[in-house]
């Protein structure tokens, strides 16, 4: 049987000059764009999702987050999740907490 689970992952955002934003999951690595901020927020959930997914298929999601040093925790942290200040004018960086089912 899995059991939720949850980590906290940090998703940094950039408005590109075309008006588009780009989202890159820093500790997976993932990356994605959306035309709007709302939508790179959406496909960047997505897209660690499918990643998440991928490596508990493989059995290697455990190992990956170990290597990793993503803390895995039994109940949403209850630290707040706020977006940090920008870096510039058109970055910005965001913890999410982030649900999965473990094994």
């Amino acid at each position: 049987m899995h059991q939720k689970q949850f980590i906290v992952i940090t998703v940094q955002y950039k408005e590109e000059k075309d008006g588009r934003w780009t989202a890159e999951c820093k500790e997976f690595g993932t990356a994605t764009f959306g035309d709007s901020l709302e939508e790179a927020k959406q496909n960047i959930l997505e897209a660690v999702e499918l990643h998440i997914n991928t490596l508990e298929e493989v059995g290697e999601c455990e190992r990956f987050l170990k290597e990793n040093n993503i803390k895995v925790y039994p109940h949403p942290p209850k630290a707040e999740v706020s977006i940090n200040a920008p870096i510039d004018a058109n970055i910005f960086s965001q913890p999410l907490v982030h649900e999965f089912c473990g094994a």
